[in-house]
């Protein structure tokens, strides 16, 4: 908290009209600013969030004491606005005394539009969906050795991931370690059954089937985890030259979109019938074992009714169905009407060596086209995840670096 006399050079110009405080009722204190503005808060949440140097410890911003009941039962006894220094004063009924800036307030206010402010700017960036026919107007493409080096590019793929759910990063080097270079330099590799980073190419005698050269329906990886990986990382080292192993791509939440706002019943259904995803094996003869099951709908929702994941993968959906005899029917029903949607939105393209998919896991249904490989030829790609907790911890540092110096 700065000081009044550091203050006072800040705001030498001063306003006709007063900014003034008052107990607007037992439990709010309003400000009503010079300008006509009227922030409202909770006296409460005023004594909890107290910034004095007894109550909060600035270096580590963090409160000092566990909460006690004190808070609910101490009321403001009075309140007053320091307009030199543009400060809210609060003396409080067991003579503590609480001082707040103006600015700190505002960035707080309870209003509507300071709270979706915060929620667009800081928690997370709202998602823009799109279809089919939208593909190449939503598309970003990046450079492999851009992002790795410059802090603009790496905000802008991460913000492009976070937006639109994918993005293309080009020219990268024929090099095995290129996933984990970008899931370091995001922050944190993400380890799964199948290693920090996987490799997806014809396998004899294949534990995922991935790793099989027919048709990869539309999926999302790990819907068996309950934390599931964020965004996958997909380097393409070699191409097939046969007709297929095109990428096919399609954005899960505009398909959930739609089906809420075309069919109603049936987007209940998909949001609350759990379906049990499983993975069981291991990966590669000297591999542990595991047994991966996770209960979830194909469809999560937020507190606020956003939709956050999107579950499908048929070839991890249980026979075992854990649900009444008569939800399963339904579910069924819906979940055709969903699959048929998404196949209506499907986009291929096909990477070539070098290029580098990274797209948004608990959005995008992914895929690939069947392909063929010869003693010449082997399509190999390399992957890494990486979680979103990650991503948007580091894209909020680049986007505030002044609030963590």
């Amino acid at each position: 908290m700065l000081s009044c006399r550091h203050l006072i050079g800040r705001f030498l110009v001063r306003r006709q009209a007063s900014t003034r405080a008052r107990l607007a009722s037992p439990s709010i204190v309003e400000i009503d600013e010079a300008d006509g503005q009227r922030l409202k808060y909770p006296q409460v949440w005023l004594r909890d969030n107290c910034q004095c140097t007894e109550c909060f410890h600035a270096a580590t911003r963090a409160r000092k004491s566990n909460w006690e009941r004190g808070p609910l039962h101490v009321g403001a006894q009075r309140v007053s606005y320091d307009e030199q220094c543009q400060q809210l004063q609060v003396h409080w009924q067991d003579e503590h005394k609480s001082v707040y800036e103006l600015q700190w307030l505002r960035e707080r206010d309870f209003g509507d539009a300071a709270r979706q402010k915060y929620l667009d700017e800081v928690y997370r960036p709202p998602v823009q969906l799109w279809r089919k026919t939208q593909f190449e107007e939503v598309r970003r493409e990046f450079l492999y050795q851009n992002v790795l080096d410059r802090d603009d590019v790496l905000k802008a793929w991460l913000e492009a991931l976070a937006v639109q759910g994918f993005a293309l990063l080009k020219d990268a080097p024929d090099d095995e370690n290129v996933a984990r270079r970008l899931a370091e330099r995001i922050g944190y590799i993400k380890r799964t059954t199948y290693g920090d980073v996987f490799e997806v190419k014809s396998k004899p005698n294949a534990g995922n089937y991935a790793y099989l050269m027919v048709p990869l329906p539309l999926h999302t990886d790990m819907p068996y985890y309950e934390y599931k990986a964020g965004i996958n990382i997909l380097h393409t080292l070699v191409q097939s030259e046969s007709a297929g192993g095109s990428n096919t791509l399609v954005d899960g939440f505009h398909v959930a979109a739609e089906m809420r706002r075309l069919y109603p019943q049936e987007f209940e259904v998909l949001r609350s019938v759990p379906v049990n995803w499983y993975d069981i094996g291991h990966d590669g003869d000297q591999a542990r074992p595991f047994h991966s099951l996770w209960r979830a709908p194909v469809v999560c929702l937020d507190l606020d009714g956003q939709v956050v994941r999107i579950n499908q993968n048929t070839t991890k959906r249980d026979s075992r169905f854990t649900v009444p005899i008569e939800q399963a029917v339904a579910w069924y029903e819906a979940y055709d009407r969903f699959l048929r949607l998404a196949h209506d939105e499907i986009v291929e393209f096909k990477t070539r060596p070098g290029d580098v998919l990274v797209f948004n896991n608990l959005r995008m249904l992914h895929g690939r086209t069947a392909y063929e490989d010869s003693p010449q030829n082997k399509r190999h790609l390399v992957g890494a995840y990486v979680d979103w907790d990650i991503i948007y911890s580091k894209l909020r540092t680049l986007r505030f670096p002044q609030a963590h110096e």
